[in-house]
């Protein structure tokens, strides 16, 4: 396995603060999807590199009325990997989510 490659003390402060804010505005999408104020229809056609490095799975879950185990069944039925992240979602799989989910 290759080792990561060596970096500055303030490359690495600028990699960590990067980090902290993707996560920051990951959750910020997950809190909008449970108040219900974005969609899943929404999320799924916005084109925010943030909604797209979400894990479906997590997504799901922040849905109003979805908790862990009807996300998993959703996706298995969809026939979605469990760590398949929407970015990688083809147009089939988006459209079941749409049909089982409604908006």
């Amino acid at each position: 396995m290759a080792t990561p490659p060596q970096l500055t003390p303030e490359q690495r402060t600028a990699a960590l603060a990067k980090a902290a804010e993707a996560r920051a505005a990951r959750a910020e999408i997950k809190a909008r999807l449970k108040m219900g104020s974005m969609t899943l229809n929404e999320a799924l056609a916005s084109d925010d590199v943030n909604v797209g490095k979400l894990k479906v799975v997590s997504l799901l879950e922040s849905l109003p009325g979805v908790g862990k185990v009807k996300a998993r069944k959703i996706m298995e039925d969809v026939e979605i990997a469990d760590n398949r992240r929407v970015q990688g979602l083809g147009a089939q799989q988006r459209a079941k989510l749409l049909a089982l989910l409604g908006s």
